[in-house]
């Protein structure tokens, strides 16, 4: 089969189109003929050596976000032969005591399809068949290569750890991004409203497209927007991914025992606030941690029913690099995929 092989860290010379064997699936895995992988910023800092997660070894076949359908399954498979299916690429061991306690996410056995075995730049991936989720008729089988990271990472934050329920309203920062456009739509489909910001007309209008209303251009024009939609008493949720940038207005966007759910530091890794402002007001700051299966599982159920796939750009294998660049590129609005 065809692999997108890295063979050394840096810039896409290290990536090489290669013929290698088809991997052979064990008792318990299936084999995936891929249709499409999305790609992630993961597979760009690993590439140029930036970040090496542990278990990494060379050559490596990145792609962490995989749909395809089952060529062939382990005796033990609950998954038949024929399946379409996206693949969880984040595989816990499921015997630790964190796996134990439902904290596979945090597993330190944890392997990572395409981050730490290798993934989805290939016409063929092997993975547990725990790890591969059926997909429902309605969805597209290449949309569904847009899914497994942001929406099982958005719906952990949201609702499993941010707890959002119907007639919450969630402000969402940076909206148009892959986290971000899940998270909307997450909330849309449990019944919340939803404030998002966003740095730029094209990104406002990709979130108008998916039916977003309430759109702030960047943070100074957060506090007058939520103010107007929540009649002055501040939103219930804030998902924070950027930190420093945004931190002080995620916090006076909150109403009294609001929640702010934080899980990157886009901006850096270190903000200041006030204590007695936090515990008076009653705020609860929530990390969000790493999802878990039934995160994914649930995630994919929101998106069956009416989620928009947005993509930013289909490529094939050989142009890997090209669709990493484009990946690269701030402005761009969805997915970059790449179909074997």
């Amino acid at each position: 089969m065809r692999a997108m092989v890295q063979t050394g860290f840096g810039g896409p010379e290290v990536l090489s189109l290669t013929d290698v064997p088809v991997p052979v699936p064990g008792p318990a895995d299936v084999l995936v003929r891929v249709a499409a992988c999305g790609l992630n910023q993961l597979d760009v800092l690993q590439r140029r050596g930036d970040v090496r997660l542990p278990g990494l070894a060379l050559p490596h076949v990145a792609g962490m976000d995989v749909a395809g359908v089952v060529e062939a399954a382990g005796e033990e498979s609950p998954v038949p032969v024929g399946a379409r299916v996206v693949l969880d690429p984040s595989v816990p061991c499921g015997a630790c005591p964190l796996c134990h306690e439902g904290r596979g996410g945090h597993c330190p056995n944890l392997r990572i399809i395409g981050a730490t075995v290798d993934g989805g730049l290939a016409e063929y991936v092997v993975a547990p068949a725990s790890a591969a989720h059926v997909l429902a008729d309605t969805v597209d089988l290449v949309d569904a290569a847009c899914l497994p990271t942001p929406w099982a990472t958005a719906f952990h934050a949201v609702v499993t750890v941010g707890r959002l329920r119907a007639g919450e309203t969630l402000l969402v920062h940076a909206a148009a991004g892959n986290v971000g456009l899940a998270a909307v739509q997450i909330a849309q489909r449990v019944g919340a409203h939803v404030i998002a910001t966003v740095g730029s007309p094209e990104k406002a209008a990709a979130l108008g497209k998916i039916g977003v209303e309430h759109i702030a251009s960047g943070p100074d024009a957060v506090g007058a927007l939520v103010a107007e939609v929540t009649g002055g008493r501040g939103v219930d949720v804030v998902l924070e991914y950027l930190g420093p940038a945004t931190w002080a207005t995620s916090l006076a966007a909150l109403r009294i025992g609001g929640r702010l759910v934080f899980l990157g530091n886009t901006t850096g890794d270190s903000v200041t606030f006030s204590l007695s402002d936090a515990f008076h007001r009653g705020l609860e700051l929530l990390g969000a941690g790493g999802y878990v299966p039934s995160d994914m599982a649930a995630a994919l159920q929101l998106f069956a029913d009416g989620g928009t796939a947005l993509v930013a750009g289909s490529y094939p294998l050989e142009e890997t690099g090209a669709a990493q660049d484009v990946l690269c590129d701030r402005s761009t609005v969805g997915r970059v995929l790449v179909i074997p």
